[in-house]
């Protein structure tokens, strides 16, 4: 875990190690985008300093999205669009989104096809990210996995419709056995958060749905701002 002075330029540093390490072994570099104001930084910065990344060979998936469609304020399509993906000129072959204006389950279904379908391309059980970024609510609730709802308990689909009963609102997002079979999970959190919130999540309290992401063959690093 580490807090940081320089929580943008640190994390935008980061995830171009983990593209460049991805693309160096596997030629091809693959990462989850989360949504909220603390990546908005990151990624403006990751534009910057990423132009000369080959993005043809990156592909862009969303760990979460709101059930709302791709220019609307509150979406994470939308977020990523203006901050990375469109200054940064990547290609739309490299971005998979989330369809989120459309019915929730079978967005999700449509989510989760989409992946199989590369993973098995590449002979692979399950689609392997070499890098999701998540966030931490202040309920300990990570992707839009929020306390007390039904994804928590779910050990087969990988991408689901998610009902959250204190937004009474759907939202599609990654699960446990797709989260956890990551290669590296960043945790990008701002200061706001209380300290003890944190470290009820790093002592695995079961309550914080943020505390079960714990990969089964891969590795998390946490990012907190100043």
């Amino acid at each position: 875990m580490f807090e940081r002075k320089n929580f943008t330029a640190d994390a935008a540093d980061f995830i171009l190690e983990q593209a460049h390490k991805a693309i160096g072994q596997r030629n091809e570099f693959r990462i989850a985008l989360s949504g909220g104001n603390t990546p908005r930084p990151v990624y403006a910065q990751f534009a910057t300093i990423a132009r000369d990344l080959p993005w043809d060979l990156a592909r862009i998936t969303f760990g979460d999205e709101r059930c709302v469609p791709p220019d609307d304020s509150q979406s994470n399509f939308r977020m990523a669009w203006e901050t990375l993906l469109a200054p940064a000129a990547v290609p739309e072959k490299s971005i998979l989104r989330m369809r989120g204006e459309i019915d929730p389950q079978i967005a999700a279904q449509e989510y989760q096809d989409r992946l199989d379908l590369i993973a098995s391309q590449h002979g692979e059980p399950v689609y392997r990210h070499d890098l999701i970024l998540l966030g931490l609510g202040d309920d300990g609730h990570t992707a839009s996995l929020f306390p007390g709802t039904v994804a928590l308990e779910e050990t087969s689909r990988r991408v689901v419709a998610n009902f959250v009963p204190k937004l009474n609102a759907w939202r599609l997002t990654f699960t446990y056995p797709l989260i956890n079979h990551a290669r590296h999970i960043l945790f990008l959190v701002g200061a706001t958060k209380s300290p003890e919130l944190i470290g009820r999540v790093l002592d695995d309290d079961p309550q914080y749905p943020a505390s079960r992401v714990t990969p089964t063959a891969g590795e998390v690093t946490w990012m907190i701002t100043e």
